[in-house]
């Protein structure tokens, strides 16, 4: 590595900090040597192999249960199980160094048990779930136990080898489903990864797939790292899912939660020795004030064992493709970033920041990209840590891309505060085009978190509650007739600006009516909002078909130009905020958008030939076409667009 850091080539401002840089890259390195014991042949990808060591194996003639639990506390570890009665007597675990206990027994695992791992300490029994439980059940009584489970699945298809940006597919399998209930990873594979792939997006997201024990957690709350979750399968039917979609040639993303566990007793990793040292912080540093979970010891060589081999695990044994990374500010920072305005450069670059945390983070993009050169990596960072999703080697933490988390919050206090002739396109571009020099983002109008209970989607934000009325195709509606132009309107410059990728949440593509609430004590334990209303996407006598058909045309439109990440390729073509009118190129694209409430506008441009690709205010969209007009003659280009109403041409 060269003395000057290309971050600051790329970031000038970022001058003062160098030392700063310079420090967190050593601190990696240091961190590195330590884990591998200065092993030069040795590569994180060797050492993140916990998976393959702790927990079930059968090893020829027998099976073998290590586990850690280095608490000195700890006089006798037992396996129990109904194979034994659940009485462990018989499998007592031998002590080895460093905390290690280890059980061998002649024959085959007994696969199907419920089992537990029972620890006395100071004579008194606690019973808890193996931390590497790969299946684990509720029982009668509401606690988890794993069940002893060999997965048998024979992958059928290799990884698809994409090169377009990525356009994900955020989804959720437990309301996947239009019934009131809870839907299956088989079910999952058979009905929507069909509609995903004839959507046309390459790049699945999986959400909740990590063992949890509230449901409606959304899958934050984790309990067990390596198991998937059983409400919605088996472990072979999540590979069957996987192996399914690359077939079709989609990525499929694990929604990974490494920046904190969930707080129960018995079920996760809280309390597993009798102490919280053990994976946490001891004390206020270990716990997140606002989620009421525990937080990780990202500075205990254990923990960056445990968590950089859950990584590996999910890319080796379910051959996922990447991961995107929850909750990395809170992470990143020892006051998690509540509360914090990142208005400047000082705010990254303190005692605040948990180096520790960072240099883990440096190591994970580092394994995951040893292990798959062309995995991805998504930052869920809200603070836009310089060089999040830049590489080591340049100075940074060697993220793929970021999401753009302050597009949606923009589009909301827009929606929320400001009637649409309020609307200001000099800072609407500035929202949408501006980011951290070199740094990819996934740019999105709104995910998951803009559709759960207490706020709304995008278009349900819109038509509010004339959604209910008036989107059938008889109904005349001023309210419904704005909501569905702005919905595609937003959708569209959001879709070409905020990102070198992008990212929608399952439903969303064609304006998903109402929010999304999990079955609970506080609604009556309903999966009226736990679900996704599939059906009003292909009832032809509802306007939901116009809005899923326009999002087909743009996503097509990247399959097509390739535009996403033509970003040196990018510029202002015209911009009147009075009349509300705005036109950019982007790559051979030409994108030319009125956002006047009332009033049709045109635009004058120059170029040597043109050609319409997609207009909005299609009949097919739903709109009221023809209404916008073009004419070109001599190189010279006007277009006239009605309100609210967008076009996009192709510049040959």
């Amino acid at each position: 590595m060269s003395d000057k850091l290309k971050i600051l080539e790329r970031d000038p401002w970022l001058e003062p900090f160098e030392g700063d840089l310079k420090f967190r890259i050593n601190e990696f390195e240091r961190t590195k040597r330590r884990l591998l014991g200065n092993n030069l042949e040795l590569s994180l990808i060797e050492f993140a192999e916990g998976y393959k060591y702790f927990g079930f194996h059968q090893e020829d003639e027998s099976w073998v249960y290590r586990e850690w639990a280095p608490n000195p506390a700890i006089t006798n570890v037992y396996l129990v199980g109904d194979f034994n009665d659940w009485n462990g007597i018989q499998h007592e675990l031998k002590s080895h160094k460093s905390g290690v206990w280890e059980l061998r027994v002649l024959g085959k695992m007994p696969l199907g048990s419920r089992v537990k791992v029972q620890l006395i300490v100071n004579s008194a029994s606690l019973w808890r779930v193996p931390t590497y439980a790969n299946y684990v059940e509720q029982q009668p009584d509401l606690s988890f136990a794993q069940v002893l489970y060999q997965p048998i699945y024979k992958f059928k298809h290799t990884e698809p080898k994409i090169t377009e940006a990525p356009l994900i597919y955020e989804a959720h399998i437990g309301i996947s489903t239009e019934e009131y209930r809870i839907n299956s990873y088989a079910e999952f594979t058979r009905d929507v990864l069909p509609r995903i792939k004839a959507d046309g997006y390459n790049t699945i997201q999986l959400m909740a797939i990590q063992e949890h024990p509230l449901y409606s957690s959304f899958g934050y709350q984790v309990s067990n790292f390596y198991a998937a979750s059983s409400r919605f399968g088996k472990p072979d039917d999540l590979m069957a899912l996987i192996d399914q979609a690359h077939g079709l040639g989609l990525r499929v993303l694990l929604d990974v939660v490494h920046s904190h566990a969930v707080k129960n007793v018995g079920e996760g990793l809280n309390l597993f020795d009798g102490t919280t040292r053990q994976f946490f912080h001891d004390g206020v540093r270990g716990e997140h004030p606002t989620w009421n979970t525990k937080l990780f010891n990202y500075g205990k060589d254990e923990v960056i064992h445990f968590l950089l081999s859950n990584l590996k695990f999910w890319l080796d044994v379910y051959r996922f493709d990447g991961f995107r990374f929850d909750g990395v500010t809170s992470m990143l920072y020892r006051d998690h970033g509540l509360g914090t305005s990142f208005d400047a450069y000082v705010k990254y670059f303190s005692m605040n920041t948990d180096i520790e945390a960072v240099s883990y983070l440096m190591m994970a993009t580092e394994l995951v990209h040893n292990y798959r050169s062309d995995a991805i990596c998504i930052a869920e960072d809200m603070s836009a840590m310089p060089g999040m999703a830049l590489p080591i080697s340049e100075g940074g933490i060697g993220f793929d891309y970021r999401l753009s988390m302050g597009v949606p919050d923009y589009w909301i206090k827009q929606l929320k505060t400001k009637t649409d002739d309020q609307l200001d396109l000099m800072r609407l571009w500035w929202e949408l085009t501006t980011r951290r020099p070199g740094e990819k983002n996934i740019g999105y109008a709104e995910s998951h978190d803009q559709a759960l209970v207490g706020d709304k989607t995008l278009m349900f934000r819109l038509a509010d509650a004339e959604m209910y009325w008036s989107m059938d195709i008889q109904s005349s509606s001023i309210a419904i007739d704005r909501a569905m132009a702005l919905h595609k309107m937003i959708r569209l410059i959001t879709f070409s600006l905020a990102g070198e990728g992008y990212l929608n949440f399952m439903g969303n593509e064609f304006g998903h009516p109402e929010w999304l609430d999990f079955p609970r004590p506080g609604n009556g334990d309903s999966y009226q909002h736990a679900r996704r209303q599939w059906s009003l996407s292909t009832n032809p006598e509802l306007r939901f078909q116009y809005l899923l058909a326009f999002d087909n045309s743009m996503i097509q439109l990247e399959h097509d130009y390739k535009f996403l990440e033509e970003v040196s390729r990018l510029e202002q073509k015209w911009i009147q905020n009075s009349d509300k009118i705005l036109a950019y190129q982007k790559g051979n694209l030409l994108f030319a958008y009125n956002f006047h409430p009332r009033d049709s506008k045109s635009m004058i441009f120059e170029f040597s030939s043109v050609e319409l690709i997609l207009d909005s205010d299609d009949t097919k969209f739903g709109g009221f076409g023809p209404r916008n007009d073009f004419k070109f003659e001599g190189g010279k280009l006007e277009i006239k667009l009605a309100s609210r109403t967008a076009m996009v041409f192709k510049l040959k």
